[in-house]
């Protein structure tokens, strides 16, 4: 499916024209990384393996949005680098968060290379994407030990993977949602465990967060 403008452009125009919702004086990425029912749960499961190692793990946040999130899961890390296609969605969180062991960098996780990190945070973000540009992405993950995956999906039975083009909406309106472990992106994993899922109100699927070992 070809891309009719960079996915850079879509997501600078959802945040300018605040089509995820928010303020007209501030980045906002949407209900999925505010609403408490959703966020809650997400921060409690995701700080608590975070916690459970020895030795703290260096992170990376694909796909890190206002940081609303993020911010909540620094203090259990090593080192937490927090990426985004936006550059002055960066430059903003640069300004807002500091931390000694924080850094963010703006980056087309599709297309550039990936930091090194032992737990790949990807929250939200692949439900946006194309398949080659989900694609794209899965080819990198195998440097990874960890992979937290959360995606949107429908809460009956669905077809995996039917492409779209980047942008605002997600699959959901196909009956569909990102399986990595179907095809076309076969990711080889040597475990998984669902960690949390949130059942949305009005028939809109679910959420769920996904913790793989690879």
């Amino acid at each position: 499916m070809k891309q009719p403008w960079p996915t850079k452009d879509a997501m600078k125009q959802i945040y300018k024209e605040h089509l995820w919702g928010g303020t007209a004086f501030d980045f906002y990425s949407g209900e999925g990384s505010h609403k408490p029912e959703i966020v809650t749960p997400y921060i409690n499961v995701v700080s608590s393996f975070l916690k459970s190692h020895h030795t703290s793990l260096t992170v990376c946040d694909l796909g890190c949005g206002d940081f609303n999130i993020g911010k909540q899961l620094i203090q259990y890390t090593k080192t937490y680098i927090a990426v985004d296609i936006v550059e002055a969605l960066i430059q903003r969180n640069k300004l807002q968060f500091k931390a000694d062991h924080l850094e963010f960098r703006c980056l087309d996780i599709s297309t550039d290379k990936l930091p090194g990190a032992d737990c790949i945070i990807l929250r939200q973000v692949l439900q946006h994407l194309s398949n080659t540009e989900i694609q794209n992405i899965v080819k990198q993950l195998k440097q990874y030990k960890y992979l937290m995956l959360t995606e949107h999906l429908p809460a009956g039975n669905f077809t995996a993977n039917i492409d779209i083009i980047s942008g605002q909406g997600i699959r959901l309106k196909h009956n569909s949602g990102v399986d990595l472990l179907e095809s076309p992106f076969n990711l080889k994993v040597q475990n998984q465990t669902v960690l949390n899922t949130v059942v949305l109100d009005n028939n809109q699927g679910q959420v769920i967060t996904t913790l793989f070992t690879l």
